[in-house]
């Protein structure tokens, strides 16, 4: 029966983990500039429209359909993913953004309107013994979603800020989000089963893309002198705060399907897929989203909460699996 340690998502994302908290450094150290830092730029905006191209192709629309019958237990994955997190952020922000720099609330709130993770979500609740199917159709819906969601909410949630998504983010994200989903999601019936099947390899290119999506947000920051400003301060405030998000979220979704009857298996579907935000949808987002200025500090928030997250749930899913003894 599986234990926390044996959860195998850990054996994957712990590399990837390592990967982002070492281009982090390499930034640091290293940032790039000139014409290596104008060719990443491209590199990314191309690999980011690749990757919304491979999500969409991956995508069965058909089997998607089918699980959103269950609207109670899809409903309360988006109410906790789409409405809980944001008003958490929310709160949050206003206890203690007054300490912090106006990207790292940014950050915090973008954090607050992600989407679920798919891949993750899905094996925590197998490991505790949760509704896998329903796992899988919420995370995908949600991510589904997330695309026209994830700009909105952080639209509306900082939209009098002046680190918030401008006026030409909603074209921006038409042409390196939109379009290569659609277009992903149009060609799925002829590619949709090769790409489902060699998911390992893109699955390793997609995190490719990412790590160089943040060793060039941390450098544009750090050229820009953009991480003399954060105080140590602001950054534990900000870890502390994705703790107390995840901590809030957890909870939230555990006992409030109780309401409406929820098995345990359901219940236990709610808790993964409503806590999770997907570091690999965000990040390619963000550098849509925001002005490359603060990027890298928008980024911090949800880089740090990836790892937190991981590590609590999968304790919680070693935990809750139904054979441990």
């Amino acid at each position: 029966m599986p234990r926390w340690s044996d959860v195998p998502v850990l054996r994957r994302v712990e590399p990837f983990v390592l990967a982002v908290l070492t281009a982090i450094a390499v930034a640091a150290l290293l940032p790039a500039g000139g014409a290596v830092a104008t060719g990443l730029g491209w590199g990314t905006t191309v690999g980011v429209g690749f990757l919304f191209f491979v999500y969409g192709a991956r995508t069965a629309p058909a089997e998607a359909l089918r699980g959103l019958r269950d609207w109670r237990l899809q409903g309360s994955i988006a109410l906790a993913t789409y409405v809980l997190f944001p008003l958490l952020g929310l709160l949050l922000v206003a206890a203690t953004g007054r300490f912090l720099d106006g990207g790292l609330v940014a950050g915090l709130l973008f954090l607050a309107v992600l989407p679920s993770t798919v891949q993750s979500c899905v094996v925590f609740t197998a490991a505790a013994g949760g509704n896998v199917p329903g796992a899988v159709v919420g995370a995908t819906a949600s991510n589904l979603a997330g695309i026209g969601l994830t700009p909105l909410l952080a639209a509306l949630l900082l939209g009098s800020a002046g680190a918030g998504p401008d006026a030409g983010s909603v074209g921006r994200i038409v042409l390196q989000l939109l379009v290569p989903f659609l277009a992903g999601l149009a060609a799925g019936a002829r590619i949709g089963d090769r790409v489902r099947r060699h998911r390992r390899p893109l699955a390793f290119l997609d995190r490719c893309v990412i790590v160089a999506v943040v060793y060039s947000a941390f450098s544009l920051g750090v050229r820009r002198g953009v991480w003399q400003q954060v105080r140590p301060a602001e950054v534990a405030v900000v870890l502390v705060c994705a703790a107390l998000l995840l901590a809030a979220v957890l909870a939230v979704a555990w006992w409030a399907p109780r309401l409406w009857g929820a098995r345990r298996a359901d219940r236990v579907t709610v808790l993964f897929c409503g806590s999770n935000k997907s570091l690999a949808t965000g990040l390619p987002m963000a550098t849509v989203l925001f002005d490359p200025h603060v990027v890298g500090l928008v980024a911090l928030p949800v880089v740090l909460y990836h790892p937190l997250q991981i590590t609590v749930c999968s304790f919680l899913a070693g935990r809750m699996s139904p054979g441990r003894s």
